[in-house]
């Protein structure tokens, strides 16, 4: 393998992929950024999940919401959970009740209706992000899905499908994390921004 190579077609293909997500995805994330709005000036929270990376996607962003994203904003915490990081309730369900009952089952108990919910899968056909979906919108909340290649199983079952044009994992991850942090800073800056 020639490294130096590898290391330049990643950067390139990492470049282009955020290229493509500027014209692909634009509206999509317009839509979700003001369904965070509503959310929040509504009282309710934000509710996250996802596998592997996805999962510390899943804290990362629900950490830049709860403390904050723009230290040129002194603002209010934002109610954000990831359903990802509670070690007893993700292995209790996946013991008790199977791994793919796991998100919705803490949907059940901390989802309300009026509250939105970030469902990260790069295939968009994890049973687990499927079922807490499905739960989400039993009980009335707006689904926002960071998704991946063709969107798989969960692309017609999300609100606001936010499709990362690619078909490589790290590429869609990348995007992810991108989005979500324009997300935060877009939202913080909606609901605070003004009052600085």
């Amino acid at each position: 393998m020639d490294k130096r190579k590898f290391i330049i077609e990643s950067l390139v293909e990492s470049s282009e992929t955020k290229i493509a997500i500027q014209h692909k995805c634009m509206d999509s994330i317009l839509s979700a950024e003001k369904l965070l709005v509503n959310t929040f000036k509504n009282g309710k929270k934000l509710l996250l999940c996802g596998n592997g990376g996805s999962a510390a996607d899943c804290q990362h962003l629900a950490a830049e919401f709860v403390i904050r994203l723009s230290h040129k904003l002194d603002r209010p915490s934002i109610p954000a959970i990831a359903l990802t990081t509670d070690t007893s309730n993700l292995t209790a369900g996946g013991n008790d009740i199977g791994f793919e009952n796991i998100f919705a089952r803490i949907l059940q108990g901390l989802g309300a209706e009026g509250d939105a919910l970030i469902a990260i899968s790069t295939s968009g056909n994890s049973p687990n992000i499927i079922k807490a979906v499905e739960t989400a919108k039993s009980k009335n909340i707006k689904v926002i899905g960071f998704l991946g290649g063709n969107g798989g199983k969960l692309l017609d079952k999300i609100d606001v499908p936010i499709l990362i044009p690619s078909h490589n994992t790290q590429r869609i991850q990348e995007g992810h994390i991108t989005v979500g942090h324009i997300l935060c800073e877009l939202t913080e800056d909606e609901l605070y921004g003004s009052k600085q």
